[in-house]
């Protein structure tokens, strides 16, 4: 098995949802400082010795999270008709970014999303 590089940014959004149908306080308007750990990876480094530039990872994650920043998530699609857990954010967030962010060399591994600083939720296809 060959080996594999990952490389990690964080990003982080402030926004309001509310749980429907969550049998507790969840289930009414609250909200979060969401932290977003963003994982690519790839099996070799392109010509200058690099997986993507940093730069495009975090350029990509804030224009994705962009659209969340102080927002009421259960009204920004695809919220609007799921419930905006940490779960279904991230797994939102992985989508978007694997658009703009996958390669024929790269692909995002993983995409962890922090409701607080105990409470992650980690979304991967691998």
């Amino acid at each position: 098995m060959s080996g594999q590089f990952i490389l990690r940014v964080v990003s982080d959004f402030a926004a309001a949802h509310s749980l429907r149908e969550y049998p507790g306080d969840c289930q009414h308007l609250h909200g979060h400082n969401w932290k977003v750990e963003v994982e690519v990876a790839a099996g070799e480094l392109d010509k200058l010795g690099m997986v993507i530039d940093f730069k495009k990872i975090k350029r990509v994650t804030q224009e994705v999270t962009a659209r969340l920043d102080h927002s009421y998530l259960n009204e920004l699609k695809p919220f609007d008709r799921i419930n905006p857990t940490a779960e279904n954010i991230a797994h939102t967030i992985f989508g978007e970014l694997s658009v703009e962010l996958n390669s024929e060399r790269t692909h995002i591994e993983a995409v962890t999303v922090w409701e607080t600083e105990r409470a992650s939720a980690r979304y991967s296809e691998t």
